[in-house]
Parts: C-alpha cells; sequence; structure tokens
C-alpha cells in the first residue's frame, strides 16, 4: 500500500501539462483604459501558455493609483505613464525592481467621421466643430499629451470652451464614437484594427508631446507570487510585442 501511495503522484506530475496547471493561479491586473484591445489578446495567449488566469480591470491611471492606495487588490499594474508605477514604489506599494516599459503611446486626433480631420491636424485651427474630446489630463497620460499638444500650437484658449473631458480614453473614445463630439484626442490603439483605421485621423507627431512611457509593476500584494513574475515576463516576449506593435505602439 505505501508504493501505491507514492506512485501516484508521481505519475501525475509526470502526465504532460498537469505540472504546470497543479500551480496555476489567479492574478488581478489594473490595466490603462487604452491598453484594453492588446490585453484582451495578450491575456488570452498568457493564459493558454501558462495556466495562470488574469483577472483584468481596465481604467484610468490615476484612478487606479488611488484605489492601489486604499487597498484595492490589484498584484500587477498596466500604468499608461512612467511616473505612476515610480511613485508607487517610492511610496512602497510596489516592489522595486520590477518597473519596465512594455509599450510607447502614440496620440491621434481622431473622428469617427470621415473628411473631418485633415492629415496634418489643421482642423484644430479651422474650428468647424462643436465639441471636442478629450481625457481628464489629471487622470489621463492620454488627455495631458492632448492639452499639450493643443498649447503647443497654440488653440488650447480658443478650443479649451468646446472641450468635453471623459473620465477616460475608453470614455473619451466613446464620445466620439457616438457623436457626441465630432473629433477627439484618443490613443492610436484605440482606432487602429488590423492597420487600418475608419474615420478620418491625424497622427499627432511624437515631437509635439512628452513621450508616453507606459510601464509595468508588481505591486505590494503580487510580491513574490510565481503568476505575476510570468506575466511580467510574457510581457517583455517576442511574441508579446508583436502583438502590442500590431495597434499601434512604439516599443522601448
Amino acid at each position: 500500500m505505501q508504493t501505491r501511495v507514492l506512485l501516484i503522484p508521481l505519475l501525475i506530475a509526470s502526465l504532460p501539462g498537469v505540472a504546470s496547471s497543479v500551480h496555476a493561479a489567479e492574478i488581478s491586473v489594473a490595466v490603462a483604459a487604452n491598453f484594453t484591445a492588446p490585453m484582451q489578446q495578450l491575456a488570452a495567449a498568457f493564459e493558454r501558455e501558462t495556466g495562470h488566469k488574469v483577472q483584468a480591470a481596465y481604467g484610468a491611471t490615476g484612478k487606479f493609483y488611488a484605489q492601489i492606495k486604499n487597498g484595492a487588490p490589484f498584484e500587477v499594474l498596466l500604468s499608461a505613464d512612467d511616473e505612476t508605477p515610480a511613485r508607487l514604489i517610492k511610496e512602497n506599494a510596489a516592489q522595486a525592481g520590477s518597473q519596465f516599459t512594455y509599450a510607447i503611446g502614440k496620440l491621434v486626433l481622431w473622428s469617427s467621421k470621415s473628411a473631418i480631420v485633415d492629415g496634418a491636424g489643421a482642423v484644430l485651427k479651422n474650428g468647424g466643430f462643436d465639441h471636442l474630446a478629450i481625457a481628464n489630463p489629471k487622470l489621463a497620460p492620454y488627455g495631458a499629451a492632448a492639452v499639450e499638444v493643443m498649447k503647443g500650437l497654440g488653440v488650447y484658449e480658443s478650443i479649451q470652451p468646446k472641450i468635453v473631458t471623459g473620465e477616460s480614453i475608453a470614455q473619451t473614445h466613446q464620445f466620439i464614437s457616438t457623436g457626441n463630439a465630432l473629433l477627439g484626442f484618443v490613443a492610436l490603439s484605440q482606432v487602429l484594427k488590423d492597420g487600418k483605421m475608419d474615420g478620418s485621423a491625424w497622427i499627432v507627431p511624437a515631437k509635439l508631446y512628452a513621450p508616453i512611457r507606459q510601464d509595468a509593476v508588481i505591486l505590494e500584494r503580487g510580491k513574490g507570487k510565481p503568476a505575476a513574475v510570468a506575466l511580467m515576463q510574457y510581457l517583455k516576449s517576442d511574441k508579446a510585442k508583436t502583438v502590442i506593435q500590431s495597434f499601434g505602439y512604439a516599443m522601448p
């Protein structure tokens, strides 16, 4: 009887795929709203390859920061900037040495309607629109970048009365796609599908705004958890980078 008891776990552990699933875990990830589509694709592939499950929440980085500081049970943050992860590390709310840039975002002025936004962004000076949508610049880096662009072009003061603000870049995209705002600034990843865009757009030259370095970090609740480490490693893989670039992001 003793021999059988010892052999059974050995046989189970030797079966293909069983060893990884025995240690599979669920990981809670806070994801910047602009990274929703690529993360959904990446999470599915990650789950297939590792057996770990990803429980993702999508929203504004500023709101996630407040939630994390108030005890939200996130284990990993995929931020829309590099400042928030660094701040969390400094405040002992994230693991030192785990921060890295997983993508560099691109800003686009977009309308769901054709022939509204020209290829040089002249519509910002020419006008002809009642509402322009941006994400809350206090919470979302893409909103802050939009303000920076408009100020740099000298049009912010004239456009400011027409600005409608979304709580996140996802809500901002919704304002534009539903026609509540004729145009607005969103992430290129939100409007680029299979290398094409519907409507009309101006991909804002990177020189007009500070680089949107999107960093990932393991949070305090994720320290020492293999699933968190595995996700970070996966995001650095060539497979993941290919997916991320297909959504219009640049890589560091």
